[in-house]
């Protein structure tokens, strides 16, 4: 039997990047895309190009470098944000824009304040200013859960009529139950035929946006939105890894379909959007928990010793989690062990990115007993994070003797080579630090997050540390990670990333700027 490919569509880099804290360096952004291509996915939304120059840049890159799957701008129904969205896609040999404005009667309303007719007219418009950048048009329904399916279905046959070749039915505020959203998508499903693809955009406020999604497929639609560990804003959105693994488990039901999914790789992109954003799944959290292949219960234990699918409905080995956690990398490993390793751990490394790897990977092992894979991950993630460097930690020195004032030592390089040196004291250590740097740098960070987790295990594990820090009160908040054996240290490199993803981000936003004065000379 012909089974229907289901269209991945992976908006981790754009809602996903909605989540609080989890925002992305371009560079990070990158790895991601890189990584997501690997995985299989269909079509990767890097990002919306209006939002920020930021976010133009890394779509940008993002089209530059991926070959294989679709690259995708949101844009909102206007002129702007639609030529933006198709200057920063130019680049890609598949590229897609992704279009969309409000239909409930709520949002024509009170956000929009237009009328009905007036949003078709706007709709149409910005499908077809769309086309003259690409053949590939997505336009969405924005909260079409609570949208008329009357006005659903004309809006859809105008843009449809105007070019758009995938609809997007988006459950919004996640307040949809399966059997209506099931009774949605049929009714629409009968209405389009093969017009256009459907899709589907589910939120998890309600916990459903799994489940609402494998009902849409159900009922007809052919394109899934979803995001790596449920990222997104408010409760996030379907899982990619939940939905795919329902679809190949029980392929029973799901007989007639398919998807281009390379399962092998689903821990390893889970692991990587985890080190990159901060944000851990939760340790029951389905497919990729650090429980979910866990079994406490002497019952369940002796079911799996005997067989494993007495209580494990799929292999870890099947999304890419290697359960036996071989220790093969040392102090005296070369440096082809080393690449194979990365390689086996889902990293595709050029030589030069392998050569500083692999330095930082020996001074790791003459400070640390045992290197596990968790360990090797971040240290790789960490030093793709953070290859845009303004300022460089070269020296910590803390002092904070009982009943004493908490003061620290700190020596910075600069990107030219001149280094500074300066001390300082503060509130408690990690203050006197970041005080110490603000002070060296001439900038001043609020620190708004801060998180400090072991990355395997052991009393020589490393310190993982991920701050969130705004540098200026009417620009977002930035984020920097650090790793190392000693904490402070890490969060001493943790600030100074977030430093340096800040200056980064300010010197695009100036040559936007110097570039944008240029063009209107």
């Amino acid at each position: 039997m012909k089974r229907d490919r289901i269209v991945i569509f992976d908006t981790t880099l754009r809602d996903g990047e909605q989540s609080p804290g989890a925002s992305m360096n371009t560079e990070e952004k990158i790895r991601i895309a890189s990584q997501l291509e690997k995985l299989g996915v269909d079509v990767i939304e890097a990002g919306f190009a209006a939002a920020s120059p930021g976010d133009f840049e890394a779509i940008s890159k993002i089209a530059q470098k991926v070959k294989n799957s679709t690259v995708c701008s949101l844009a909102r129904a206007l002129e702007r944000d639609i030529e933006e969205a198709g200057k920063a896609i130019a680049a890609a040999p598949k590229k897609r824009i992704h279009t969309f404005i409000a239909t409930s009667a709520i949002h024509m309303e009170y956000k929009l304040r237009m009328k009905p007719e007036e949003v078709i007219a706007r709709a149409v418009a910005a499908v077809k200013y769309a086309s003259e950048f690409v053949d590939d048009i997505e336009f969405s329904c924005e909260d079409a859960g609570r949208s008329d399916m009357g006005f659903l279905k004309e809006i859809i046959s105008a843009t449809i009529e105007a070019g758009a070749g995938t609809i997007n039915i988006p459950d919004t505020v996640g307040i949809l139950m399966p059997f209506e959203v099931g009774r949605r998508i049929k009714e629409l499903h009968e209405y389009i035929g093969d017009r256009a693809v459907i899709s589907v955009h589910n939120h998890n406020d309600l916990g459903l946006a799994t489940a609402n999604s494998l009902e849409a497929i159900r009922n007809g639609a052919r394109q899934i939105e979803c995001t790596i560990n449920g990222l997104g804003e408010r409760a996030g959105n379907a899982a990619l890894e939940e939905l795919v693994m329902a679809l190949k488990v029980r392929s029973d039901i799901y007989d007639n379909v398919e998807t281009s999914i390379n399962t092998k790789e689903i821990y390893p992109t889970s692991r990587l959007i985890a080190s990159i954003t901060g944000i851990e799944p939760q340790p029951n959290k389905a497919i990729v928990g650090k429980n979910a292949f866990a079994h406490e219960s002497g019952i369940h234990q002796d079911g799996v010793l005997k067989h494993k699918q007495t209580y494990e409905i799929f292999s870890p080995e099947e999304i890419g989690l290697d359960t036996k956690d071989t220790l093969v990398l040392g102090k005296h490993s070369g440096r082809a062990a080393f690449r194979d390793k990365l390689e086996k751990l889902g990293f595709s490394l050029d030589e030069e990115e392998i050569n500083r790897a692999f330095e930082r990977f020996k001074e790791l092992a003459d400070k640390k007993k045992d290197i596990y894979d968790d360990d090797l991950r971040a240290l790789v993630t960490s030093q793709m994070s953070n290859i845009s460097q303004t300022w460089e930690l070269v020296a910590l020195q803390l002092m904070d003797s009982t009943g004493g004032v908490p003061s620290a030592a700190v020596t910075i390089r600069k990107s030219d080579g001149s280094e500074y040196t300066d001390a300082g004291i503060g509130d408690g250590t990690i203050d006197a630090v970041f005080k110490t740097i603000d002070r060296l740098t001439r900038q001043h960070g609020q620190l708004m997050d801060y998180k400090v987790k072991s990355v395997s295990r052991g009393r020589d594990a490393l310190a993982s540390v991920t701050v969130q820090v705004a540098f200026n009160e009417d620009e977002p908040a930035v984020i920097g990670h650090g790793l190392s054996i000693d904490t402070m240290l890490a969060s001493a490199k943790a600030y100074i990333a977030a430093l340096n993803s800040y200056l980064s981000m300010a010197g695009m936003l100036k040559k936007r700027s110097d570039a944008d004065n240029c063009s209107t000379v």
